[in-house]
């Protein structure tokens, strides 16, 4: 693809000093990983929805092997495509354990969700909370008259907002990339598949990216 033109000293300057800011190239760890999530939505009022899911992650032992997440969340319908809500969650692995409590606000508008989310994550690892800030944007475009079939893609970004262990990294942390396929078998029950590319970012080490085919099943009631 032929470059746009752009000014010859303002461009080169630019060159020369991000070249000589970044830092060199590092290689990244690569792994295969395979996630099954049930999830069970209940209409608690007009206004409020309670979540109930679980997910079993297998893992390779240096990812902590296999892993299994049990959360419940409660969201609050505030205003037309606005939801507030927080919940609980437990993580259980071979190497630590984790207590969880969020809180989180949803927009919703058309094809398109963003979801912000504080964590405040125990380990029993660590002496202090981990802080965590999620952001998710994600698009669901039906593909079909009936609105059946739907390609789900999405982004979502971890930011570490604290040093709850010496080890642990501040700031950008982990980042997922995700597309997919949707499909409601009935009014009650929907089966997404997608791939998932995780990215997490370490301190002078490679990063480690998984590659994730990730199943969900969800009913409504």
């Amino acid at each position: 693809m032929p470059s746009l033109p752009r000014p010859r000293i303002l461009s080169d300057a630019l060159l020369a000093s991000g070249l000589m800011a970044a830092p060199p190239a590092m290689a990244v760890t690569e792994e295969s990983q395979a996630w099954i999530t049930e999830s069970l939505a209940i209409r608690a009022s007009e206004a409020d929805m309670v979540t109930l899911d679980m997910s079993q992650r297998f893992r390779r032992d240096r990812s902590d092997d296999e892993q299994a997440l049990f959360r419940v969340a409660l969201d609050h319908r505030v205003a037309r495509g606005v939801l507030i809500g927080g919940g609980i969650a437990y993580v259980e692995g071979r190497k630590e354990e984790e207590m969880r409590l969020f809180q989180q606000v949803t927009l919703n508008k058309g094809i398109w969700l963003a979801r912000t989310r504080l964590e405040q994550r125990f380990f029993d690892t660590a002496d202090e909370a981990s802080w965590r800030l999620r952001q998710r944007v994600q698009a669901s475009v039906p593909v079909d008259r009936d609105g059946r079939w739907t390609v789900v893609g999405a982004m979502e970004v971890f930011f570490h907002l604290n040093r709850a262990r010496a080890s642990d990294k501040s700031g950008l942390a982990v980042m997922r990339h995700q597309v997919g396929l949707r499909h409601a078998v009935s009014p009650a029950m929907d089966v997404q598949l997608l791939y998932m590319r995780q990215q997490n970012f370490r301190d002078r080490r490679p990063d480690a990216v998984a590659h994730v085919p990730w199943l969900t099943l969800s009913w409504k009631i």
